[in-house]
């Protein structure tokens, strides 16, 4: 993955870091947010706004890795920030899709259907639009406990976070942002109930290639139920990923081996290669705890039948924000409770009907791929659908909100 030099790579973290100079100095920060990916820079960014003193921890140092193709769909991007410029290596306007490597068809749009980022470079920007709205930040800093009660808690408005160094630092509110297996989704007790297996590799291939790939990424339904393949080109590096349910571990390797294959690609040699778990929340897990709240992957939230988060990380990361201000100013833990709930309500209202209609679909997915991509390739109206959802002008459950049929579909799985 191209992503500069090494003496680049220093001169953005420097640029990143310079502000954060007096973290850990003792003060009660108002808001403490923990993980600095697109939920976590969209929190600190929401509650840096309104004047608060707000600090961002990341334990990798920046720019670092993630697994993630770097869809970003119209969703995701109407959560950005006002005046955000995306870092965008590519504009797909066209999908080829396959089952298994079969029955391949490309179709077309004359608008964008959806953007592709390099990660490390998008997460690194957010981080700085919460920068330059007033937020500190601190990488490499690891927490290893967070704490509500007990000696290192001064008062019951306070949450106390200690950092693997052993520095403790305190604030009125925490947001999670720490990943799907992070201390703050623990802490919260998030419950998890789909876990799904991404396996991933950044190629570099040469000019003739990548003129071939410009513009369209495909998407193979792959060969266990549910599974799914993708390749998003960015410039010079095609990102090839694959994903399954967790336990088809030896299945989503060979599936990934065989993807890359098929394409053509095997021969080019991987800059990166990663896998990631994907972890989807319970109906009934919470979204807080006391004055700490959770957001994108640390609450499971991720649309559970492509797996698409990056969009509910930024929407869940600015709610928690805005939340977040609120609890921090709560006079007890009774009115802390009650602010928390009100963020609670927002995600479901807005993320969890979409986590429904998606784990509805995914099921059907799994049992009926063949009908799905006929429906793809051959019916223009799905064709259409498809790209009004990745453009943003409408969701899985606007869509099952006003297609008779696919009310029809869904009711029917509910039934069987």
């Amino acid at each position: 993955m191209p992503c500069g030099g090494r003496s680049e790579i220093q001169r953005e973290r420097q640029d990143i870091v310079s502000s954060g100079s007096t973290a850990g100095n003792g003060v009660i920060w108002d808001v403490l947010v923990v993980g600095a990916g697109p939920g976590g820079a969209s929190a600190a960014r929401a509650a840096a706004e309104t004047g608060r003193r707000v600090l961002l921890l990341e334990r990798s140092r920046v720019p670092r890795h993630k697994t993630c193709g770097g869809g970003i769909i119209g969703p995701s991007r109407d959560a950005l920030p006002p005046g955000f410029e995306l870092p965008l290596r590519e504009r797909v306007h066209a999908v080829t899709f396959s089952l298994n490597g079969r029955m391949v068809r490309t179709r077309r749009s004359k608008q964008m259907l959806f953007g592709l980022v390099d990660r490390p470079e998008f997460d690194r920007r957010l981080v700085e639009a919460a920068v330059g709205a007033g937020a500190e930040f601190r990488d490499g800093a690891m927490v290893s406990r967070i704490a509500q009660h007990g000696p290192a808690v001064p008062d019951r408005r306070t949450v106390a976070v200690v950092l693997s160094s052993g520095e403790t630092l305190l604030a009125r509110c925490v947001v999670g942002a720490d990943g799907s297996a992070g201390r703050t989704g623990t802490h919260v007790g998030v419950r998890l109930e789909q876990v799904d297996l991404g396996l991933e590799a950044e190629i570099p291939v040469p000019a003739e290639v990548a003129r071939d790939w410009s513009g369209r990424a495909l998407i193979d339904w792959g060969p266990m139920p549910g599974s799914y393949g993708w390749v998003f080109p960015k410039g010079d590096v095609l990102s090839v990923g694959v994903i399954s349910a967790r336990g088809e571990g030896a299945a989503t390797k060979r599936y990934l081996r065989d993807f890359v294959a098929r394409l053509g690609l095997a021969g080019f040699e991987p800059a990166v290669t990663s896998g990631h778990l994907t972890r989807c929340r319970t109906d009934d897990s919470p979204l807080s705890r006391g004055r700490v709240l959770v957001c994108g992957d640390a609450a499971g939230l991720l649309e559970p039948w492509t797996r698409e988060g990056i969009s509910f990380a930024l929407r869940s990361g600015r709610m928690a924000g805005e939340w977040a201000v609120r609890v921090a100013e709560a006079h007890d833990a009774v009115d802390a409770r009650r602010l928390a709930l009100h963020y609670s309500s927002g995600i479901k209202r807005d993320l969890e009907t979409e986590m429904g209609v998606g784990r509805r679909l995914r099921e059907v997915f799994a049992e009926r791929p063949r009908m799905l991509h006929a429906a793809l390739i051959g019916f223009r109206p799905a064709w259409a659908v498809f790209a009004r959802i990745t453009r943003g002008s409408t969701t899985l459950a606007g869509i099952v909100r006003t297609h008779p049929a696919a009310r029809r579909l869904l009711a029917a799985r509910e039934r069987s």
